[in-house]
């Protein structure tokens, strides 16, 4: 069976992202919309990856915001005490169901190293929160847990990113005398990380009939790497990465090794295998160390953002959009405008009424008496209404001047008698790349609300 390498994910990764950051071509949108309910119980379906959702998002879509926080992300794991932790291994595939990695309570990321075990080998739970050692030296605390700094998530960085299930990840670049604290910290952490280090040992037998334990020695083409075997009834029960001064021993240069046994008169010699740390060194880039495969865009909508978005009704579905383009003002024709490149822009249509008649309300079905145009209405003011149609309703254009009704209500107005009585939308739903859809519960915005709306991409 054929796989995808770690790498061969973030590389795709990352050219997402280098394809976010050459602002000069690319603008990203995260659009929310359809206020219309889904069924009569108005429960989501999942999105499907077809033409038919992506036509349908376009349709149904409010409002758009760009994008401009975005972030590499791994799964979240907070430290809690009692929790047993594995440690970092290079033979594991995904995240183990016990993590290797943790976020304190200061959002700080550390790295397990090496696993407390009791002397019979046995996992035993943490219980003492990693903290300190932000130089990135490997430490030891007093639960025998052995850990490793990698990077703090700075104040701005933890309100863009943290989510429920995800953390911000990211190699530290260049820094300046006005870079955040914790962007010195990791870079500090990055250039100090040891190529070619054996983080650990795993003990695939632990042979049998030892008189006492071996000696051990790490036989490769790197330098001072130690284990330290212990042995109860004959058998090689753990192994680990310290001396018998409990120094941490991890070495450097290594990229193969074994480990030799000396001593103990075995009947059956344990099997014992190296741990290697990736290229670089732990902590020399920790989207490797944590394998980083996704991708978070983030944008906070507050209010109406100067009345592009819409308070007092609800939206169900969100996606992502790359390179909309500007509404060419005609109607009923597909919009071929420039780049839209505004902060937030409407999606809907409008139409202008006369001020006489009988107000219309959200949510409801109108119709034209002339056109027999229909459409659901997003918003209302005094003389305007904002619009969408889907395959529901229909797409005919609704006539200047005429009589329009509530299917489903009481609101009944003249369409003014000029041709401003239709305004197009500011951005062209049918044009731009539809990368990401989600349909889920509705969300009811309000205007002192403020959305927190994160898309995260995975490979």
């Amino acid at each position: 069976m054929a796989i995808l390498t770690n790498k061969f994910k973030r590389e795709q990764i990352q050219l997402l992202m280098n394809n976010f950051l050459d602002s000069a071509s690319n603008h990203y949108y995260i659009g929310i919309g359809r206020s219309d309910t889904w069924n009569t119980t108005d429960d989501a379906p999942a999105a499907v990856s077809t033409l038919l959702e992506e036509r349908l998002f376009r349709n149904n879509l409010q409002s758009v915001k760009k994008v401009a926080d975005v972030s590499f992300i791994v799964p979240r794991y907070n430290w809690t005490s009692g929790t047993e932790y594995t440690a970092y291994n290079d033979a594991q595939a995904g995240f183990p169901t016990k993590t290797y990695y943790v976020m304190n309570d200061n959002n700080q990321v550390y790295m397990v190293i090496q696993q407390a075990k009791n002397a019979n080998g046995t996992p035993q739970p943490s219980t003492v929160q990693p903290s300190g050692n932000t130089d990135g030296t490997t430490f030891i605390t007093a639960d025998d847990y052995a850990w490793k700094f990698l990077y703090s998530i700075s104040a701005l960085d933890a309100s863009k990113y943290i989510a429920a299930g995800f953390l911000p990840v990211k190699l530290q670049g260049a820094t300046t005398g006005s870079s955040q604290a914790s962007d010195v910290e990791q870079l500090a952490v990055q250039t100090a990380a040891v190529d070619g280090q054996i983080t650990g040992y795993v003990l695939d037998s632990g042979g049998s009939g030892y008189s006492t334990a071996p000696t051990l020695t790490i036989v490769g083409d790197g330098t001072k790497a130690k284990a330290t075997a212990t042995e109860i009834g004959g058998v090689i029960t753990k192994v680990e990465v310290t001396d018998s001064a409990s120094t941490l021993c991890l070495g450097s240069g290594y990229r193969n090794a074994v480990v030799t046994q000396a001593g103990g008169t075995p009947d059956k010699p344990a099997k014992i295998r190296p741990i290697f740390a990736v290229k670089g060194g732990v902590g020399a880039d920790p989207r490797v160390d944590l394998r980083s495969n996704g991708i978070m865009f983030t944008v906070k909508p507050a209010g109406t953002e100067t009345g592009d978005f819409i308070i007092g009704n609800d939206f169900r579905q969100v996606g992502l959009i790359r390179n909309i383009k500007d509404s060419d003002g005609t109607y009923g024709t597909e919009p071929e405008g420039a780049l839209f490149t505004n902060p937030t822009g409407t999606a809907l249509k409008q139409l202008v009424f006369q001020s006489s008649g009988t107000q219309f309300t959200a949510d409801k079905r109108i119709k034209g008496q002339t056109s027999l145009a229909e459409a659901l209405i997003d918003r209302v003011d005094s003389i305007n209404v904002w619009y969408h149609q889907n395959d529901d309703t229909g797409y005919t254009s609704f006539s200047q001047n005429e009589n329009v009704q509530e299917v489903d209500g009481s609101g009944n107005k003249d369409l003014i008698n000029t041709t401003g009585y239709f305004v197009e939308p500011e951005v062209g739903t049918l044009t731009g790349d539809v990368l990401y859809i989600d349909n889920r519960a509705s969300v009811t915005r309000a205007s002192d609300q403020t959305e927190d709306i994160k898309i995260v991409i995975q490979i």
